[in-house]
């Protein structure tokens, strides 16, 4: 890094890290005990701070990855800086955790995206800086900052561990994965990710080699047409059908592989996948979730997937492939009709976006969600298109672990959506700094917004006497 760079980025993280402490003693005066889900993780990790590490609240859904971390920071600080009595682990001490994770999240994003886009000579340092940034404040992310919850933590340790797999350390890789797994289970995909990621590395080699033996240059190992599919679907059986192959991928791979291992047997034990309360916590294949994460994409995403030149090229791609678009139409008719699910979660907490999301678009008649067909599938296309840099392999683990990590779960959950966008956007191409600088703008803007509501615009419940906030 240039010394300039090292300056503006020291720069750019302080100054955020500053305004987030201003906003984090804000909330705190306006919500100065546990809301929401923090009415069980605070007690807990209460509890631990006093030695009881075999108490258990039976609602809380995750490993205890947040309160042992949390432990590990708050005694050694309230130790060297003499605290004693309730401060040690008050409900502000334990938020300001997730300040601090936030502040590694800031300095991981702007090291993937340095990693990942090394070879592109044209951008400059000021343009990751701006990149880190607008990612760190991530608006379903940053708001969970100042709330005792898992988010932050688990953002953190599954970064830390995908940066740590792009540059080789797979052991450091696969124990940082193990911690983002005790914050929350379904990390567990990331960690497959990060193995799916050097397995698709090295056919992405073998292929070229493939390419290269045949001379072959009308092949590529990008999407193309369907005879070229289907020769790297030959290839792809081929490789791994070879003992040598798979025992030269093992050897790569070992580490995640015991991660894997271990958490089945974690599963086969606890009897499922979730800690405590599993009655609001049901798997189901529930497949417009993927439709959901690729629309939430997109308005997160929108100066880079939402523009007029995507759109003239979609409708151009209509035209050459209706056959194919008739085909995924009927597919994605079907398993909204067939796999909708509707938590009650869903209906009932006026809390949420979601909660907004749904009874004002999905709820104001029955074919809405069949009309959205469409507009599903252009952010579909438009998700993948972005995404043409990368090799078919990495392509096909990324869209594996996202089925994985989405479709499964019954409740329509944004931050659930934080990791595979965050994955996605390192990823893609840096845009223009015109569009980040677009992108920065609207995090801000609906940072404010959710920020001001959830300060401001306080209810209660007819049943309740207690203060209600609106949140993510």
């Amino acid at each position: 890094m240039e010394l300039g760079g090292i300056y503006g980025f020291s720069a750019a993280m302080t100054g955020s890290f500053l305004l987030s402490c201003l906003l984090f003693a804000a909330i705190n005066r306006h919500q100065r005990g546990p809301y929401m889900d923090e009415v069980f993780h605070v007690p807990q990790a209460q509890a631990y701070c006093h030695g009881r590490f075999l108490q258990w609240d039976p609602m809380i859904t995750t490993l205890p990855g947040l309160y042992l971390a949390s432990v590990g920071v708050v005694k050694p600080a309230a130790w060297l800086l003499g605290w004693t009595g309730s401060v040690v682990c008050s409900v502000a001490m334990l938020r300001f955790i997730n300040l601090l994770f936030s502040a590694g999240n800031f300095y991981l994003l702007y090291l993937l995206l340095f990693k990942i886009h090394h070879k592109n000579k044209a951008v400059s340092g000021f343009q990751r800086i701006l990149s880190a940034l607008t990612l760190a404040i991530f608006p379903t992310l940053y708001f969970f900052t100042f709330l005792y919850y898992t988010d932050l933590g688990s953002v953190f340790f599954t970064l830390f561990s995908y940066l740590m797999c792009l540059y080789g350390n797979r052991k450091t890789s696969a124990l940082l994965g193990f911690c983002g797994f005790m914050f929350r289970q379904t990390n567990i995909v990331w960690t497959i990710f990060c193995a799916g990621s050097v397995v698709a590395e090295k056919l992405n080699e073998a292929w070229k080699t493939e390419l290269q033996k045949k001379k072959d240059e009308n092949i590529s190992s990008r999407k193309g047409s369907l005879s070229d599919f289907m020769r790297i679907l030959q290839f792809l059986i081929k490789y791994l059908l070879s003992p040598k192959n798979l025992v030269t991928l093992t050897a790569l791979t070992w580490p995640y592989i015991m991660l894997v291992i271990l958490f089945f047997a974690f599963v086969f034990i606890n009897g499922g996948i979730v800690v405590g309360d599993r009655s609001s916590h049901e798997a189901c294949l529930h497949f417009p979730q993927l439709f959901y994460f690729l629309s939430f994409t997109v308005f997160f995403s929108f100066p880079h997937l939402l523009t007029l030149t995507k759109i003239r090229r979609f409708l151009l791609s209509l035209q050459k492939h209706p056959v194919q678009y008739s085909l995924i139409t009927i597919i994605s008719l079907f398993l909204i009709w067939k796999f909708t699910y509707v938590h009650k979660y869903l209906l009932a907490d006026n809390r949420h976006y979601t909660f907004y999301v749904w009874r004002r678009i999905f709820q104001r008649h029955e074919l809405v969600k069949y009309i959205l067909v469409p507009v599903y599938i252009f952010a579909g296309w438009s998700f993948a298109d972005l995404l043409k840099s990368k090799s078919i392999f990495w392509i096909l683990v990324y869209f594996v672990c996202l089925l994985a990590v989405t479709v499964p779960q019954k409740l329509l959950e944004f931050r659930y959506f934080i990791l595979p966008f965050l994955i996605y956007r390192l990823n893609i191409p840096f845009p223009s700094l015109y569009r980040q600088l677009v992108e920065l703008a609207f995090y801000i803007v609906v940072n404010a917004v959710t920020f001001y509501l959830f300060l401001n615009k306080t209810f209660q419940w007819p049943n309740s006497d207690e203060i209600q906030r609106f949140m993510w």
